[in-house]
């Protein structure tokens, strides 16, 4: 009898084919979308979290990997022997228990063959089937409830009772055929074979209970050394990310010191790794940098001494020079008609040169940060009245403001900024310069929140009636005292806290895009064909600077209907800013009346 394994049956191992290809490229498919999508989630997560997940998943792919081809061996292992082991003790117990039985034996006599063949040390399940001299058919078992002959899978009985062709390559006509089985929860071996000349027939039914459970017991072992194997590599990669990431978290803290100007920043460096040179090439970078800086500090600080120092020079000459310009001047009408064009372009270049002194200067103390506050409480309408009547401005602007704002602010960094704007408005703009006051998110006991006023002219005559809006904003006063001859009321007011709003619009063509960005640059002029105009091109920069010392800003707009408008914002009271009433180190220069800044 030759052992073979009958096809077609069920057994323990066997796997389904109902899926096709079609269902294992879509599986496919889902599980590379997965990690592509877990891919993309990992990108957004921290590097640590990172390092430590993909620790977590090689190790677990190692793990499952070498745990599965340890089950997998050693569940052959163990089937195969206890199999061979099996089928060879069937084999030789069938061989010896039928070789005393008649050819056609009585029930009895196979019944106790059963018995002889199943006492063994396998201890399995025996059933013989035979015909007695009767001519019937007689089947004995041993376990009539667990092996009788509908209990054999048919495809084991028809291997079992073939009859083979006897030939060179095959020298018996039947052999020994098995396979595993399910019964109930239990796996099986069952097996068969027929005697050679006209003998019984007999089938063995082995329980395969304990080789599964010392299986079973063998998963969980892996599958305990498995997660153990992921703990550890979790530990493994998070020793490793903090090896790695801790000289990385001191370059990142170094590099935003080096952003906030600590240019002494340096890392140590220890180790001869690829971090480590990381960290040298930073301290060589901070150091080149540091140097760099040095030199261009240097270069600079020399540069505002020598503008400094170069106007400070100008001022003694300048000053005879005006002198002599002043006493020429007045002399004009006696002079040479062929020289009087001369003289007055020798005072109007006075004039401006002397301007542009006082603006370097000016410009020089904003740079060297030595520009100060000396606060005072100011009435801006007053303020803005001043600033027009000083100038004689006063049929070309309009004005609409409530006298009684006050706020706390620098009254002579006020002025400069107001006539730069408004002088560049007159200048560059087009009749009427309309100026107009207002306060934003006021709070205190007498604001009232007012936002609105009775527009007047500059020189004092009533202008818009009451009620009328000025700029978008509310018409009308809430003054306590008697009006004034403008229309105004006459209350003082303390200063309170929220934003001084001074809108200088004019009514001309407006300041072309591409100007627009560089109004406040210095020196800007906006046509190169203007050159020798009237204006340094400081006033605007000096303007703003003034406004940026209070904590305040200038922005420069087009409006839809036309013209440009100017927007100064400072808070109402700039005390936090000043830090004391502290007086300049240094003698301020005028406004730059009129100034081209940049239009």
């Amino acid at each position: 009898m030759r052992e073979r394994a009958t096809g077609g049956a069920t057994t323990d191992d066997s796997t389904g084919g109902g899926r096709g290809s079609g269902g294992a490229r879509a599986a496919g498919r889902r599980v590379l979308r997965m990690l592509g999508r877990a891919s993309g989630l990992l990108r957004w997560t921290s590097l640590r979290l990172r390092l430590v997940v993909v620790f977590a998943l090689v190790a677990l792919t190692a793990a499952v990997s070498a745990s599965g081809i340890a089950y997998w061996l050693n569940r052959n292992t163990v089937l195969d022997r206890t199999q061979n082991a099996v089928l060879k003790d069937f084999r030789k117990s069938l061989e010896d228990s039928t070789r005393s039985l008649p050819l056609r034996p009585r029930c009895t006599e196979l019944q106790d063959a059963a018995r002889q063949m199943a006492g063994g040390p396998q201890n399995y399940a025996v059933l013989l089937i035979g015909v007695d001299r009767d001519g019937k058919d007689c089947a004995a078992t041993t376990n009539k409830d667990l092996l009788t002959l509908k209990n054999v899978p048919t495809s084991l009985r028809s291997a079992v009772d073939e009859v083979r062709p006897v030939d060179d390559s095959n020298r018996y006509s039947h052999h020994l055929y098995w396979q595993r089985k399910q019964v109930g929860d239990s796996p099986y071996l069952v097996a068969g074979a027929k005697v050679i000349g006209g003998g019984p027939t007999g089938y063995m039914m082995k329980s395969l209970a304990t080789e599964r459970q010392d299986l079973n017991s063998l998963a969980w072992s892996l599958g305990i050394a498995t997660a153990l194997a992921l703990v550890g590599s979790a530990l493994l990669a998070q020793a490793a990310a903090t090896t790695v990431l801790r000289p990385v978290q001191r370059l990142g803290h170094a590099a935003r010191q080096l952003g906030e100007g600590r240019l002494d920043t340096r890392l140590r460096v220890t180790g001869t790794d690829e971090l480590a040179d990381l960290s040298r090439t930073f301290n060589r970078t901070a150091e080149r940098l540091e140097q760099r800086v040095e030199e261009l500090s240097g270069r600079e600080a020399a540069s505002r001494r020598f503008v400094a120092d170069m106007s400070h020079e100008l001022r003694t000459p300048l000053t005879a020079i005006t002198a002599v310009s002043e006493v020429l001047e007045e002399e004009a009408d006696s002079l040479d008609p062929m020289i009087a064009p001369a003289v007055q372009l020798v005072v109007s270049e006075t004039r401006r040169l002397n301007d542009l002194v006082e603006n370097l200067m000016e410009v020089t103390r904003f740079d060297a940060g030595t520009a100060r506050l000396v606060l005072d409480e100011v009435d801006v309408a007053d303020q803005v009245t001043a600033c027009i009547d000083a100038r004689a401005w006063l049929d070309a602007v309009e004005l609409d403001a409530d006298r009684g704002t006050v706020a706390r602010l620098d009254p002579r960094r006020l002025d400069v900024i107001l006539a730069n704007l408004i002088g560049n408005a007159l200048k560059h703009g087009g009749s009427p310069v309309r100026v107009s006051v207002r306060t934003e998110d006021v709070t205190g006991d007498d604001a009232g929140g007012r936002t609105g006023s009775t527009a007047v002219s500059a020189a004092g005559g009533p202008g818009a009636p009451a009620g009328t809006e000025a700029d978008g904003g509310p018409a009308g006063g809430a003054g306590d005292g008697p009006p004034d001859r403008s229309g105004r009321t006459a209350d003082t007011e303390r200063p309170v806290s929220g934003t001084l709003v001074i809108r200088v619009r004019d009514h001309g063509p407006g300041i072309p895009e591409e100007v627009l960005p560089h109004v406040f640059d210095r020196f800007y002029k906006a046509s190169a064909s203007r050159p020798r105009s009237e204006g340094s091109g400081l006033g605007l920069s000096i303007a703003l600077e003034n406004a940026h010392i209070h904590g305040g800003e200038i922005t420069a707009a087009n409006l839809p209907e036309g013209g440009a408008v100017f927007t100064l914002r400072l808070p109402m009271d700039a005390s936090p800013l000043a830090g004391g009433d502290r007086r300049d180190g240094g003698a301020d220069g005028p406004a730059d009346e009129g100034t081209e800044g940049g239009r």
